[in-house]
């Protein structure tokens, strides 16, 4: 098929913070050097933000090293954190109050703020625009071209107009190839063109396995009386078994409004356990329901998040591109925090292109040097220090990896001289079906707990319905031959949305695939016990579209 193309010195995919961080700071630093570069970012959603899901607590350092004067450039940093509670929830109806002494003082968020990234991510594409960079959201990234020596040569931007069966329909738009000197990922956790690019380059050779969790976040607008603005309640226990790590959290933002929401540990056992369920359960906790009821829930979204830390993180660099943020997995579990480690692997990117394309280089080289100023940075030494973390969690459960991570940070600084580590695989880890108890969840009330069709609509998730789907099957028998024999099909649980049902029909119970229903979580490739099932980006502006999130 021929494609027009455009060239760039840089191509970004993904305009979240790694991306957006990325494409400031190679405009600022061009125009210090005087370089005359063009740098493009591509975007899926339909506008920067649409995609953007973080609960979140954010440390404003990445942010203050890019624009020190962020806050008189309006940056959406409204509250910040007025106080911590950490809670041991040892049942449906008790906790314990965790004293300072006995949590992380990775968990201590003095100088950091509430925020929406989705807004954060509005403000930084502004401000990249005003430096120079184009932004093109509503344009998926759908392949990676490469050059004739198999070094990265750019994107290509995904067809539009295609029915269920790929063929052209009258409004067909075939993509660009996006061609640049440079090519930097910043997809997001589990992106799919960096699970490919790390694939190709193993570039994960000599790492532990990434692990993952799934995130929730609901946003509820509260009784006045009952918000404290700035305050901030992390949570571990129940309703997670000790064996399956995570944890909840409920943030009072500004306006009257809290974020609420629970990772789960993709790593669990128990074939029957549904992730959204526990969450549902969660929000019944009088710790949490004390500022929910009464209130209204406004906003629905889930994420996949890369967990792995330290021990999981890639060799970032190929020839021609550079993998950043959650997308080569450098967010710091032990924190709960990957926004500010995601934007200075993008600063820390940026700086090496330009110094390359400023000495002459025309591409396509394996920027090895961005390892040595990786190295070189706090980014570094804080993967490091906190590198015992999950794999800790997943060796000793959560109350006892909780006891050795506390004494670890918090008398020692993360320097104790022990290097657990974890080879497991998340997909590997359920037991059958038959091993394993079932689950009995309560319906949801309607009042704290909802189902998962009136959620995903709260998510504002569309997809154009004649297109091929971007859940692809490897073998389409394997759902019901083999993880509906083994594991009762823990699709129908694990994801989030309602994506996959088992149902009845003339024929015998067939597997459903409701692709329109996707949110983009990326849950179904990484947990699908076969790896079965490859998430690929749908067509431009398809997925939810979170107003602030």
């Amino acid at each position: 098929m021929e494609r027009e193309s455009m060239e760039f010195d840089v191509v970004i995919v993904g305009a979240g913070p790694s991306g957006l961080a990325t494409a400031c700071r190679i405009m600022q630093q061009a125009q210090e050097k005087e370089q005359e570069l063009m740098v493009c970012v591509v975007e899926k959603g339909s506008e920067v933000g649409a995609h953007i899901l973080s609960g979140a607590v954010f440390e404003p350092s990445s942010l203050t090293e890019l624009f020190p004067d962020w806050k008189e450039k309006g940056a959406p940093l409204n509250t910040p954190v007025t106080g911590d509670d950490i809670y041991y929830f040892n049942g449906e109806n008790s906790a314990h109050k965790l004293p300072g002494f006995m949590t992380p003082k990775t968990m201590h968020n003095e100088g950091n703020y509430i925020v929406s990234m989705g807004n954060i991510c509005r403000w930084l594409a502004e401000q990249a625009e005003e430096l120079g960079v184009e932004i093109f959201p509503g344009f998926a990234a759908q392949e990676v071209i490469y050059n004739e020596d198999g070094s990265v040569a750019g994107i290509i931007t995904g067809d539009m107009g295609l029915d269920r069966e790929g063929n052209e329909k009258d409004s067909f738009m075939p993509g660009m190839e996006l061609r640049a000197k440079y090519t930097v990922f910043a997809e997001g956790c589990r992106g799919h063109l960096g699970k490919e690019l790390i694939n190709k380059f193993n570039l994960s050779d000599g790492k532990s396995p990434q692990h993952y969790g799934i995130g929730f976040k609901e946003i509820w607008d509260i009784d006045p009386e009952k918000h404290q603005e700035g305050l901030v309640v992390h949570s571990a226990g129940w309703p997670l078994s000790n064996d399956t790590g995570g944890g909840g959290y409920l943030y009072h933002a500004e306006n009257n409004q809290v974020f609420v929401g629970l990772i789960v540990d993709l790593s669990y056992s128990n074939p029957h356990l549904s992730p959204f369920e526990e969450f549902q359960r969660y929000k019944h906790h009088p710790k949490i329901s004390q500022y929910l009821e009464g209130g209204k829930r406004v906003s629905y979204g889930a994420r996949a998040l890369a967990k792995g830390g330290f021990n999981s993180l890639i060799k970032q660099t190929m020839p021609g591109g550079i993998i950043v943020g959650c997308d080569a997995g450098t967010m710091n579990a032990a924190k709960i925090k990957g926004n500010h480690a995601a934007m200075k692997s993008g600063l820390l990117a940026a700086e090496t292109i330009v110094e390359a394309l400023a000495s002459g280089d025309e591409g396509g080289k394996d920027l090895t040097t961005y390892d040595e100023k990786f190295k070189a940075s706090w980014l570094y030494e804080e993967l490091h220090s906190t590198r015992n973390f999950t794999p800790s969690m997943h060796k000793l459960g959560t109350f006892w990896g909780g006891a050795y991570t506390t004494i670890d940070q918090n008398f020692f600084g993360g320097k104790l001289p022990f290097n657990f580590r974890d080879d497991s695989l998340d997909h590997a880890q359920l037991k059958l079906a038959s091993e394993a108890p079932v689950i009995e969840y309560a319906k949801p009330d309607g009042k704290l707990s909802f189902d998962r069709l009136s959620s995903v609509f709260l998510s504002n998730t569309n997809h154009e319905e004649e297109q091929p789907c971007h859940l692809k099957l490897t073998d389409a028998t394997i759902p019901m031959t083999v993880n509906m024999e083994k594991y009762a099909e823990p699709a129908q649980r694990y994801c989030p949305a309602g994506v996959y049902e088992v149902q009845e029909t003339e024929d015998g119970k067939q597997f459903v695939i409701n692709a329109q229903n996707c949110i983009h979580c990326k849950t179904c490739d990484i947990k699908d016990p076969s790896q079965n099932i490859t998430w690929v980006a749908p067509e431009g502006t398809g997925g939810p579209n979170y107003p602030n999130m």
